[in-house]
């Protein structure tokens, strides 16, 4: 460790007490270690605050919206609180409403079956198949991956002064790539739309848990996140922006909740009045421990400061890039290159190596859980590895043998709950499986590397 990167370690926070720091995993070569997760762009652990939350609540759990009695008021006054925790944690505008859905795909889901008809919308070929697919009933560009932030702004620039100018238009953008973790220019993206009157939703699903997220700073229409990346893993997400759009179209789901009056006609039919508040597209009982356990979370990273967490990311992410650099046979997957900044998701591949066989020892032979394959996000990890966009592949699963070249990538992934030891153990045996080979034979069985019994 250089002078300068010790002195950094010493000024940033302690890694955030996390559930599963002390499990413990079989190796397959004997005996067992401390499992190292470095998977929290897919799911991140959850935090002890959120679990201390929830559980001090889970005797008190009662139905939304929906009793008279003490545990659902009190059930109810909990979930608009979340509500409210959660707009402030986002720097909502007043007037903005923040609906609680199911994760960041359904939010997205949710405001595409809230655009106005004709709207166009343009998206970048480089987003998570969560905001790259949703708008598919809508007229939809595609635009190829920018080099620099300042070409994704020339982009999409060049592709509004085409659009028709008197329909709706809406712009869907990343802000912290999923792949790469690059941070991508949301501010000066959201400026380029409005000056030719589009809009613009911000998928936040790899911000929110690295950086402060202010809907007013970044002068987004829209923001989307996960609990489940945001160390609340309860099976709730957050869409939160403009109620216009929400307010005009139908309900997301019918049923109840969505409903402010139902009655007959004469003829048999029903009239259906729905709320014009955020209920309008939560029909159902809403996930209270979910909507409960996103507040904790925003709290508990509001209170630890994001200035600290960053500080402490940023030494972790220059340690992990630090070795990898130090591995000729390594190669880092980036669109904006080295300097830009980023959040802790670093993505690469393996010389001589199938990504899903270096991921599988790592864990097996290591303790070490990372990703591997094309991360829901197709085009862009073909487009970073240069192969035929054409070229059959599946998400997660390896397309090749042991050994052989493969179309997929190795992600590994860390966040405030990421301690040291962590990294620097990923670290050392990227260097040894490198240099020495894996100590297992592996097969592919489901379309999986395993270990060979």
């Amino acid at each position: 460790m250089s002078v300068s990167t010790a002195a950094a370690a010493r000024t940033v926070c302690a890694p955030l007490p996390v559930l599963g720091r002390d499990v413990t995993v079989p190796l397959v070569t004997g005996g067992e270690v401390s499992y190292a997760a470095l998977d929290y762009a897919a799911s991140a652990p959850a935090l002890q605050r959120v679990w201390d939350d929830v559980a001090a609540y889970a005797p008190y759990y009662g139905s939304v919206h929906r009793g008279a009695g003490y545990l659902s008021q009190l059930s109810t006054d909990l979930f608009e609180n979340a509500r409210r925790t959660v707009a402030e944690f986002l720097d909502c505008r007043p007037d903005d409403q923040l609906v609680f859905t199911r994760s960041t795909t359904d939010s997205l889901n949710l405001l595409a079956r809230a655009l106005p008809a004709g709207c166009q919308v343009f998206v970048f070929e480089t987003e998570h198949h969560a905001s790259l697919l949703p708008w598919q009933d809508a007229r939809v560009t595609y635009l190829n991956a920018p080099r620099t932030p300042r070409q994704a702004v020339e982009t999409l620039e060049r592709a509004l002064a085409d659009r028709d100018p008197y329909g709706p238009a809406l712009v869907c953008v990343t802000g912290a790539s999923n792949v790469t973790g690059e941070l991508w220019p949301v501010r000066e993206l959201a400026a380029a739309a409005h000056a030719h009157g589009a809009r613009i939703v911000l998928d936040a699903a790899q911000l929110a848990p690295h950086h402060p997220v202010s809907v007013q700073e970044l002068d987004v229409d829209w923001v989307a996140f996960s609990g489940h990346k945001l160390y609340a893993p309860f099976g709730s997400g957050v869409l939160a922006g403009r109620a216009d759009w929400l307010v005009e179209a139908d309900p997301y789901l019918a049923g109840g909740g969505a409903s402010r009056k139902v009655t007959r006609r004469e003829d048999g039919g029903v009239d259906v009045e729905w709320h014009e508040s955020a209920a309008r597209h939560e029909a159902g009982s809403p996930n209270v421990i979910g909507a409960y356990s996103i507040a904790s979370a925003c709290k508990a990273l509001t209170e630890a400061g994001f200035d600290s967490l960053v500080a402490r990311e940023e030494y972790l992410i220059a340690k992990v890039r630090a070795g990898l650099a130090e591995v000729p046979q390594v190669r880092v997957l980036s669109l904006f290159g080295d300097d830009a900044p980023r959040v802790g998701v670093i993505s690469f591949v393996v010389e001589g190596w199938n990504s899903s066989h270096f991921a599988a020892a790592l864990s097996a032979e290591y303790g070490i859980g990372v990703r591997d394959g094309l991360f829901c996000a197709h085009p862009l990890v073909r487009t970073l590895l240069g192969s035929d966009p054409q070229t059959q592949g599946e998400c997660g699963a390896p397309e090749a043998a042991p050994g052989e070249k493969s179309l997929n990538a190795i992600r590994v992934s860390f966040g405030a709950g990421t301690p040291d030891e962590h990294v620097e153990r990923f670290v050392n045996a990227v260097r040894e499986l490198v240099s020495e080979g894996a100590q297992w034979q592996y097969r592919t069985e489901d379309g999986r590397c395993v270990p060979a019994v």
